[in-house]
């Protein structure tokens, strides 16, 4: 780094406690700079699916920009976890999400999105999905078509998001009910030697 900025090791040091603090530095700088950007563009996206959809692009996107070795970086610092970073990194996670998170509650609030699940789960749901292809192309070095992989995931995860038909939940809570009645009515049978 020194070398490319064309200073001093000791000038590096001089700013930088070490390679874990410039480390630090670079993913939060990263964060900072993705953020800015989601939250400037992220007010003119009409509607939840559309918004969903620029932020699953917006994310692969930003991630694989510069080929899979920065998204490598963040995603595998991201686990380690084990020094002052987990605090800092647990930070920007909160900060990076939380424009899903206003989605997703507004979402439900309008009816949107489905309220039978808490907010921390449909996040993970959304979430969990990229992070796969992410490690995916990282493991295979593989080039990925983020247009088309966001457009997938989008239509997958928007019918997961959608309420549940209110006809077919009420067939399946109906269903829970008579089958709870059949195994009580099972288990007094047994109790009673089979009477009836």
């Amino acid at each position: 780094i020194a070398q490319r900025l064309g200073v001093s090791e000791g000038t590096v040091f001089t700013y930088f406690g070490g390679k874990r603090e410039l480390c630090v530095r670079v993913i939060s700088d990263w964060y900072d700079e993705i953020i800015a950007k989601v939250e400037d563009k992220l007010p003119h996206v009409q509607g939840p699916r559309a918004q969903l959809h620029y932020l699953v692009h917006a994310h692969l996107r930003h991630l694989l920009a510069e080929g899979t070795g920065l998204c490598a970086f963040i995603l595998s610092e991201g686990r380690a976890r084990n020094d002052d970073f987990g605090e800092v990194y647990a930070g920007l996670q909160r900060r990076y999400t939380a424009p899903l998170m206003r989605i997703l509650a507004q979402g439900q609030a309008d009816g949107h999105i489905r309220q039978d699940m808490p907010l921390r789960l449909l996040r993970s749901a959304v979430y969990g999905p990229m992070e796969h292809v992410l490690w995916d192309a990282i493991l295979r070095n593989a080039k990925v078509d983020v247009a088309a992989t966001a457009d997938q995931l989008v239509d997958f995860l928007w019918q997961a998001l959608q309420p549940p038909q209110r006809d077919a939940l009420a067939l399946a809570r109906f269903r829970g009910e008579v089958q709870d009645a059949l195994h009580r009515l099972q288990s007094s049978e047994n109790k009673d030697g089979g009477a009836y």
